[in-house]
């Protein structure tokens, strides 16, 4: 299974008496995301299913995802992909899909970089994952622990037009 983690683009900045996960895309944002998914969908990029957090930025960044990849399914909301989350548990959500060949994850730090060593089986790696970044990571088994295999990363400052 190829499996995308894409982290959310450029956000509004933190208001008071605002929630944080209220916080919209930036068109500056949005632009650099565009960017980064031209540039994976010439590598063949298609994903069977979309997953988001519930936070505003990333169903944002799951929605320009889905326009610029035509994707046509529905973005699904899980709980899992929150900022805090557990990487077990997204990779518990992702054990439950084993017939999708590509799943894409719009999320947040700091769980998009550890989720990533998660999957690589290397909790100590440190990833920076940019916002706006995606990273592709091939799992071939779907057992109770990740053995992935890192195809490649981009972020928006190695895709400029």
């Amino acid at each position: 299974m190829q499996i995308y983690l894409l982290r959310h683009g450029i956000a509004e900045e933190p208001q008071a008496g605002r929630a944080d996960s209220e916080r919209a895309l930036t068109s500056e944002g949005r632009d650099k995301l565009r960017r980064v998914l031209k540039r994976a969908r010439t590598a063949d990029l298609d994903p069977g299913l979309i997953l988001s957090s519930p936070y505003r930025r990333a169903r944002e960044t799951a929605e320009v995802a889905a326009e610029v990849l035509a994707y046509e399914g529905e973005i699904v909301r899980t709980p899992v992909l929150v900022p805090e989350a557990n990487p077990a548990d997204v990779w518990a959500e992702i054990r439950k899909r084993p017939n999708e060949r590509s799943i894409l994850l719009a999320s947040h730090e700091p769980l998009m970089s550890s989720l990533g060593a998660f999957l690589l089986n290397s909790p100590a790696l440190v990833i920076d994952m940019k916002k706006g970044a995606l990273i592709r990571i091939d799992c071939l088994r779907l057992g109770p622990a990740p053995t992935g295999i890192l195809k490649w990363m981009l972020t928006p400052g190695a895709c400029i037009e």
